[in-house]
């Protein structure tokens, strides 16, 4: 029996931490052009969905509001990204926070008369189809900073795996970037496997592993590449179960 159960904790510890986790967040932005039914996502197992709100240069995402209210309305949990670029960060991070609140303003809170939190996340990738070039380090971490001083909250730190590391470890990144930006909780991506190199982070607290239809991720009931009516889904698996994915985004989300 003592060996049974021996061999048992060794297959547990063997096996990826995605095993463990809440294949239950999706990513949107004014790119994906149909309607999504978020009622059927939400039928599906999706808890939380995490939508484009701003992007270069000083832009509104057009499908934001709406697809707000009607994810709000299926009850699911409700975030927003900001794409960063090259140009002021302070100014940035205003557009960002004011565009989210005056959204977020019109809408009726909870029957049990909570507000809805938005959880808000900077997209720091490389800049190749917007104008206003790539946002740097420094960059970074002052857009961070400002959406800290406004709300009480760091955002989410949203990368590709690789990226991350280019960007955090090469030329004008310091020390103090990197912890500074610590106090963001990581989003990272890849599309191949379960992200290892998080440094500076002990590890990531939300993983995308598909997206615009791509994913070398197996077998695809843990790794499905559609929900609902979406079928090349932006998916994302989340380091810990939905009840903890549902304490996650209260204690982090702001609450215009």
């Amino acid at each position: 029996m003592k060996s049974l159960a021996i061999g048992t904790l060794l297959v547990l510890l063997l096996l990826p931490a995605c095993v463990f986790a809440a294949n239950s967040v999706v990513n949107m932005s004014h790119y994906d052009l149909m309607r999504p039914d978020f009622v059927a996502m939400a039928n599906e197992g999706i808890v939380g969905v995490i939508h484009e709100a701003t992007f270069p240069r000083l832009e509104r995402d057009a499908r934001y509001y709406e697809r707000q209210q009607a994810a709000l309305a299926a009850g699911l949990l409700w975030g927003a990204y900001h794409y960063g670029d090259a140009t002021n960060p302070i100014g940035q991070a205003d557009h960002f926070m004011k565009s989210v609140a005056s959204a977020r303003s019109s809408i009726r809170p909870e029957e049990s008369g909570k507000r809805h939190g938005v959880l808000l996340v900077l997209d720091f990738e490389k800049n190749s189809h917007y104008p206003g070039g790539t946002m740097s380090v420094a960059q970074a971490v002052t857009f961070v900073e400002r959406v800290k001083e406004r709300t009480g909250k760091y955002p989410g730190l949203y990368c590709s795996e690789y990226r991350l590391r280019q960007m955090l470890y090469g030329p004008g990144a310091t020390s103090a970037h990197r912890q500074i930006l610590t106090n963001c909780w990581l989003w990272i991506a890849n599309y191949h496997a379960e992200p290892r190199n998080t440094a500076p982070w002990r590890t990531w607290h939300m993983w995308q592993y598909c997206g615009d239809g791509k994913c070398g991720l197996r077998p695809r009931s843990l790794f499905p590449k559609s929900i609902a009516n979406i079928r090349k889904a932006e998916r994302n698996v989340f380091r810990g179960d939905n009840i903890a994915l549902q304490a996650f985004w209260r204690e982090n989300a702001w609450y215009p």
